[in-house]
């Protein structure tokens, strides 16, 4: 720990290591967390409840997670001066595993996002969001349970890469004028310029990232979702790229779309079936026939889109869990915003952050304590026990505050 740093590390926890590229575990393990800004506060003390009850219950108490706070955000910048200090990716790096709420984006500064920082910073490049329906949940679709889908986003390239120039810029203009001599395309004059990146290494670990989550969870089919037929250099060679992936690393338990129903009429069962979509037609895919997709992996832009509807489908951005992943860091995290007109009324849902939790659980192996937060958060939801976003659409709920609707999470593990 840097002699200036701003956390304490607990006494009795020790560091997650790596070894051989495989996380070692330790029944005590030190695990970093950011509260998060506004609701931050209130849904990190809600979910450090239920992660902790489950692990005692799954356990006997012979397994513990020591929570180390660390910092960014607007508490970071009150009482440090900065946004970001350099400690907090650091220590995330060091500890592997790491939790956090939501964190406002501030104005100025130099910051455009700390989320999108912190995935540059740790290279954390697959976006995992699983997405599914905990029965009684409120939505706008007739059968929310037949979507089940894993989505797989590559974090670091595509326009989030955040190369962009402004309007009426000196590089701005001088691009459009290069454009212009060099390649006879014209860019009407005053446009803001973007670069969208897309390379052969970013797509690959991605997509490897996505098939093998697929052969380790037993699901059938990754979809490649892209816009390939008009961006054929960027999103087109993603898809292309994805392909060649899975042919030359993947050849023993992939098949081809083409290949499943031309030459096997869909009679293979004990490989993965490997598809690409467009992307503007997957958004009614995953409304007409959700059934059919399994995990899907898709370019940073697509899946933020796609994420956020699907999302939608089953109760919004406040049931859905995220990570970000690198090869050997983990950061998972709330998928909404920070909500500031609701900060300390212990009002919103945690579902979120908490199910976030559960993935972290799965993650480390500790499986057990994770389903028994999903089976108590699927029973209280049955029982009508639910925060004011989901009781204002259930007739006959009662409304819990955050720490109540843990309290009733717990009473039902």
């Amino acid at each position: 720990m840097p002699e200036d740093s701003h956390y304490t590390v607990p006494a009795d926890g020790k560091k997650i290591s790596s070894k051989n590229d495989q996380l070692i575990i330790p029944k005590n393990p030190i695990i970093p967390f950011i509260k998060g800004d506004g609701i931050g506060l209130d849904i990190w003390h809600a979910t450090e409840m239920v992660i902790n009850t489950a692990i005692k219950k799954a356990y006997k108490g012979k397994r513990i997670i020591h929570w180390m706070e660390i910092f960014a955000g607007e508490k970071s910048y009150n009482e440090f001066g900065k946004w970001l200090p350099d400690e907090t990716p650091a220590a995330i790096k060091d500890y592997h595993v790491a939790i956090k709420g939501p964190l406002t984006t501030p104005v100025g500064g130099g910051i455009r996002s700390l989320n999108v920082s912190l995935r540059q910073i740790l290279d954390l490049y697959a976006c995992i969001r699983p997405v599914r329906h905990f029965e009684g949940v409120p939505t706008p679709l007739a059968k929310p349970g037949a979507l089940n889908v894993v989505i797989f986003r590559e974090n670091t390239e595509d326009v989030y890469a955040g190369i962009e120039w402004e309007s009426g810029s000196d590089i701005a203009n001088r691009f459009i004028k290069m454009i212009k001599d060099e390649y006879n395309k014209d860019i009407r004059e005053n446009s803001g310029i973007g670069i969208k990146p897309i390379s052969p290494f970013g797509t690959k670990r991605l997509v490897r990232k996505a098939i093998q989550y697929a052969i380790d969870n037993n699901r059938k089919n990754v979809t490649l979702v892209h816009k390939g037929n008009i961006m054929k250099y960027t999103e087109g060679a993603f898809r292309d790229w994805g392909y060649e992936l899975a042919k030359d690393e993947f050849s023993d338990s992939t098949i081809i779309e083409a290949v499943f129903w031309d030459e096997y009429s869909g009679m293979v069962r004990d490989k993965v079936v490997v598809k690409d979509r467009i992307a503007d037609a997957m958004f009614q895919q995953i409304l007409l026939r959700p059934d059919e997709y399994e995990v899907i992996a898709t370019s940073n832009l697509n899946g933020d889109y796609l994420s956020d509807a699907c999302a939608a489908q089953v109760g919004g951005l406040g049931m859905a869990p995220g990570a970000n992943i690198s090869d050997d860091v983990a950061l998972f995290e709330a998928t909404h915003g920070t909500a500031p007109k609701y900060t300390n009324q212990d009002k919103v849902n945690p579902s979120s952050l908490i199910l976030s939790g559960v993935m972290m659980l799965d993650y480390i192996g500790w499986r057990e304590s994770g389903s028994l937060i999903i089976d108590a958060i699927r029973e209280t939801i049955l029982q009508k026990k639910v925060t004011y976003d989901l009781e204002r659409q259930m007739d006959g709920a009662t409304k819990l505050s955050t720490s109540g609707f843990a309290e009733a999470i717990i009473s039902n593990m």
